[in-house]
């Protein structure tokens, strides 16, 4: 089966609502057409570079509450300019039967065709490639949910999508619980990449992730690769406190990531 007809696992949609109102605002990156959730870093902060963080969403979309208070957090602890695109084409799945776990009211094969990543990887270019030629940001990165996975990978495959300038789209990426990856994106890769890889994973298989390792250590990348015991695939946006060690998980792999981006981007 290939990545653009993989089906969709019902683990990826059990969500929960953490606490909290987002407070990032909606607008438009000249150039695309995606709506976009975008959260700022608080006025007065030390860094003098201009950093910008493309956050692909999971399977739930751009509007869920999680997403874009993660949005928030990467804002102001990795001091970046977050955007946070609408990569589903105005396509919402209803948060009530995905939070009640009744999925099958939910058209999961049809909306895996009608999203599939030929269909959208094209967006999720043109968007990191509006980013570069905006000329606002001294660094951009990417970060990758679930199904956000494959395509933070795709920016990562520089020698196919570099710039005129011969500058990669993005400096770096973390990816979390990736869906839909391939052995290729993997090989592809060529910025530094960060892995944050729950024990528990269908999507990612365990010959998979030992392919990611040996991968990117064969070909020379910086790279972090975070295992996280006891979790399951798409606990690190879920950060469920109805599962043991779930939330300290979540808590942990959003450190982790933060980390990673101070690093890359502000050095």
């Amino acid at each position: 089966m290939s990545a653009s007809q993989a089906t969709i696992n019902p683990c990826c949609l059990r969500s929960s609502l953490w606490e909290g109102t987002p407070t990032g605002t909606e607008t438009k990156l000249a150039g695309v057409p995606n709506p976009t959730y975008v959260a700022r870093p608080p006025p007065g902060t030390s860094s003098s570079r201009r950093v910008a963080i493309l956050y692909i969403h999971d399977l739930v979309g751009w509007t869920f509450p999680n997403a874009r208070l993660l949005a928030d957090v990467y804002a102001r602890e990795a001091d970046a300019t977050v955007f946070l695109p609408d990569f589903y084409g105005g396509e919402v799945i209803p948060a009530e039967p995905v939070l009640a776990g009744r999925f099958d009211e939910i058209d999961l094969e049809g909306f895996a065709r009608r999203n599939a990543r030929a269909v959208r990887e094209p967006e999720v270019v043109a968007f990191a490639r509006a980013l570069r030629a905006s000329g606002e940001f001294d660094a951009v990165a990417a970060i990758g949910y679930c199904y956000g996975g494959w395509a933070a990978f795709r920016l990562a495959a520089t020698r196919e999508f570099a710039g005129s300038d011969g500058r990669p789209l993005v400096d770096c990426i973390s990816v979390a619980h990736p869906t839909w990856l391939t052995e290729q994106d993997v090989e592809e890769a060529a910025v530094p990449v960060q892995i944050l890889a729950p024990e528990f994973d269908t999507m990612y298989s365990a010959e998979l992730k030992t392919f990611t390792f040996a991968t990117l250590q064969k070909n020379g990348l910086p790279f972090d690769y975070q295992h996280f015991p006891g979790v399951e695939h798409g606990a690190l946006a879920r950060g469920s406190e109805k599962h043991k060690g779930e939330r300290e998980a979540m808590v942990r792999a959003k450190n982790a990531a933060v980390a990673w981006f101070r690093q890359w981007l502000h050095t």
